[in-house]
């Protein structure tokens, strides 16, 4: 059985997650390493206080994925691909051996401050779930308009969305797919217009840091959330993290690719549940782990167990 990650994106913090990290002496190696590369006390990051900056949110994900993919794989665990949702692209960047973990924590403070910077206020993302594609489509064009910018941003699943723009669209999107029977239609923690083109500014500013970063060939598949395509090449990690920005997140494809290529254990490093749940409803026939509720060697018994042959 194949194992990859799944790492989570902006969104799925919450107050303290940080603190609430498995107690391995990896996870503290880890988060004393990124406290020194930024400068600063990372504990401080994830109060409901500092987890309203964009920057803070991104920094404290990337770090929590890899120190604990880090334990991880001091425990054992072997991992065959891996996937990262928007920021999370960063994070499964590091885990396939395509980028080191000093230079993804500085492309990602420069991305969490260029895009609190391109839009300080009236923008965010909303979910909507329970409409297909094409309904979704159809109430972004009628509320779409020079004052009313709204993209779609996720595809998360079939029937599950989101969508990034300002926040009168965001509010009129949000009515009208309840008017045409939408389960759920509700803003998100994200105060950014994240994946659309309104932030085409912050791929331009990543494509100039990146410029004096070294990107390596991944040493395992790398998927890209973008194009939902393998990617096998240290230029086209490179350009994928610069462009994920600000082009839709086809995560259900993403998924799917991986489960083509023989995965049947998705594990979802913290923060959240959500990659969880949906690889899980997406493949029944499959087995997805939320390593913040599942202990570390748990989770590498599980994979080891998997690989035994019948």
């Amino acid at each position: 059985m194949s194992a990859a990650y799944l790492f989570p994106g902006q969104g799925a913090q919450t107050p303290g997650f940080l603190h609430r990290l498995p107690a391995h002496p990896v996870v503290k190696q880890t988060a004393d390493e990124a406290a020194e590369a930024l400068g600063i006390d990372l504990l401080k990051l994830d109060t409901a206080e500092a987890l309203l900056s964009t920057r803070n949110v991104q920094l404290s994900v990337l770090v929590a994925g890899v120190a604990v993919t880090r334990a991880l794989a001091y425990e054992g665990m072997r991992v065959d691909a891996a996937a990262g949702l928007s920021v999370g692209a960063f994070g499964a960047a590091v885990a396939c051996g395509a980028l080191g973990f000093a230079d993804a924590l500085a492309l990602v403070k420069i991305r969490g401050e260029c895009m609190e910077q391109a839009h300080l206020k009236g923008y965010g993302m909303a979910a909507i779930v329970g409409l297909d594609e094409r309904q979704v489509t159809a109430i972004l064009e009628q509320v779409g308009g020079a004052q009313t910018e709204v993209y779609l941003a996720n595809i998360n699943a079939p029937t599950q969305f989101v969508v990034s723009g300002a926040d009168l669209a965001l509010e009129a999107a949000m009515k009208l797919a309840r008017e045409r029977g939408a389960r759920r239609a509700e803003r998100i923690a994200v105060s950014t217009p994240s994946h659309s083109a309104l932030l085409h500014s912050v791929s331009e500013r990543l494509a100039a840091a990146t410029r004096t970063v070294e990107f390596h060939t991944p040493q395992r598949p790398y998927v890209s959330n973008r194009r939902a395509r393998v990617v096998r090449d240290a230029e086209g990690v490179r350009e994928d993290l610069i462009l994920n920005v600000e082009n839709v997140v086809r995560w259900h494809d993403s998924v799917t690719v991986l489960y083509e290529l023989g995965v049947r254990l998705f594990v979802e490093p913290p923060p959240g549940q959500a990659l969880t749940r949906l690889a899980q409803e997406a493949f029944p026939m499959a087995r997805a782990i939320a390593a913040e509720a599942v202990p570390i060697r748990s989770i590498v018994q599980a994979a080891q167990r998997g690989r035994q042959p019948v």
